[in-house]
């Protein structure tokens, strides 16, 4: 496939892109460089191979969901909103942001 610079001219002013006439020539050439990569990507046979999220195959190695501290939750709460600007009766309070 391929696009010559009269159509990607006319792509361009549709899309309200300015482009000079050198540079309509050098990008169509490009574009169509591209579309042909991707006819040639296109025409490989894939019929027999198997869809994979990962080319290595690799797995995700995950910590085990533990608690970290004896502390008590509430009372961590507590020595996080002493640095907080607000709180009221364990929650933040934030300004306003919807009328």
């Amino acid at each position: 496939m391929s696009i010559n610079p009269e159509q990607f001219a006319n792509t361009a002013k549709l899309a309200k892109l300015k482009i000079d006439a050198d540079e309509a020539i050098e990008v169509a050439e490009r574009i169509t460089a591209i579309l042909d990569l991707v006819d040639q990507m296109q025409a490989v046979d894939t019929d027999h191979v198997e869809p994979m999220a990962n080319a290595h195959d690799a797995v995700q190695r995950l910590r085990i969901d533990q608690a970290i501290t004896n502390e008590d939750p509430h009372a961590r709460r507590a020595k996080f909103q002493t640095i907080a600007p607000a709180t009221d009766q364990g929650l933040y309070l934030v300004p306003k942001v919807i009328d």
